[in-house]
């Protein structure tokens, strides 16, 4: 089976993007963090290995924030529009992609792994009941398939011998 191929791109229409296959995991995060950078409730992220993502049409501007480690967190956004497109987290550097889900033509193409950061989440929020949710956040070696574990371990494994 071929792997799936889908679109998305930034609010103006500046930018185009393509990923093919599909996430390592998807997570929906209700940090304060993100709160703040979305001015929302959360934010859904698909995560993928940098080189499933291409960019098709339009240009980007890098903009640096502090994660929740510290850490860089590179967020990408349409340099027209600001749109945030995906980010790059410092675990896995430009390796991997956290895809902003709401981007794509089909936002509901992937449903999240786990809801994350529950413990900061607004109130009235409701979280699904069939979706694990975590008060901060999760061992994804512990709940994805082996398949995408590697998929995973194998980036980690890059980024330790320098790259990304």
């Amino acid at each position: 089976m071929a792997d799936a191929v889908r679109e998305g791109g930034c609010g103006c229409g500046a930018v185009r993007y393509r990923v093919e296959g599909e996430p390592i995991f998807v997570n929906n995060c209700h940090c304060r963090l993100c709160q703040r950078q979305t001015g929302s409730t959360s934010v859904v992220n698909a995560f993928f290995e940098s080189e499933r993502v291409t960019l098709l049409g339009g240009d980007l501007t890098d903009h640096t924030v502090s994660a929740g480690s510290g850490g860089p967190h590179v967020i990408r956004r349409c340099a027209e529009c600001g749109t945030a497109l995906w980010s790059h987290y410092p675990r896995l550097g430009t390796l991997g992609t956290g895809l902003r889900v709401g981007t794509l033509d089909d936002p509901g193409a992937w449903r999240p792994d786990a809801v994350i950061f529950t413990e900061s989440k607004m109130p009235w929020v409701a979280l699904p009941a069939d979706i694990p949710a975590f008060e901060t956040v999760y061992n994804q070696f512990e709940l994805l398939p082996p398949e995408r574990v590697a998929r995973l371990q194998a980036m980690i494994e890059r980024k330790k011998v320098g790259e990304g």
